[in-house]
């Protein structure tokens, strides 16, 4: 698919930090996707990081798209001026459906909910249910010590090298970005 299409990264980020050096990371991300001609497809809260991403996004014209289940409308101020807005009955339907409408995968630093949905999409990308890039950007070693226990997990065997390859560790957003460019047809 071509950006001109509507190509989609899906963000995953989080919806409680409010350090504000991350929330303008994800302000950057959403800029650099509208600026790219790109769809983001995101949690669909607008709040943190999730809300900055969609914001910036919108404000360079790109179109959005917010996942978020009901329990979640009101805890993370569900981002109704997304262009179009998806609420779901479970978290299990809001992964599904983001997944099944982006090209590309992007995460960003945050907590346990990030790093489930990082873990499912590269679980889901490395068994052949999808081969969409997967793309987890280490800003400023975010995800350093993730990436140690990864390492280690490898070297004791419990971790191939084929699933490694299905991943890219970013350190910085041009290299992000050059990763989820999409593949030419």
């Amino acid at each position: 698919m071509t950006a001109a299409s509507g190509y989609a990264v899906c963000v995953y980020c989080s919806a409680s930090t409010t350090d504000p050096e991350h929330v303008r990371l994800a302000a950057r991300v959403g800029t650099e996707i509208a600026r790219r001609g790109w769809r983001l497809v995101s949690g669909g809260g607008h709040v943190s990081m999730m809300g900055a991403v969609a914001t910036a996004a919108r404000a360079g014209g790109a179109h959005t798209l917010g996942v978020i289940p009901k329990h979640l409308v009101h805890q993370e101020v569900a981002d109704v001026d997304s262009d179009e807005l998806v609420v779901t009955d479970t978290m299990r339907q809001r992964k599904q459906v983001m997944e099944e409408r982006a090209d590309a995968f992007l995460t960003l630093p945050g907590g346990i909910g990030t790093l489930e949905e990082f873990f499912e999409t590269w679980t889901g990308g490395y068994l052949g249910e999808h081969g969409k890039p997967v793309v987890l950007l280490d800003a400023d070693g975010f995800y350093g010590g993730l990436l140690d226990w990864i390492a280690t997990l490898r070297d004791r065997g419990f971790v191939t090298a084929a699933a490694l390859d299905r991943v890219v560790v970013a350190p910085d957003l041009p290299s992000a970005f050059a990763a989820l460019e999409p593949a030419p047809v």
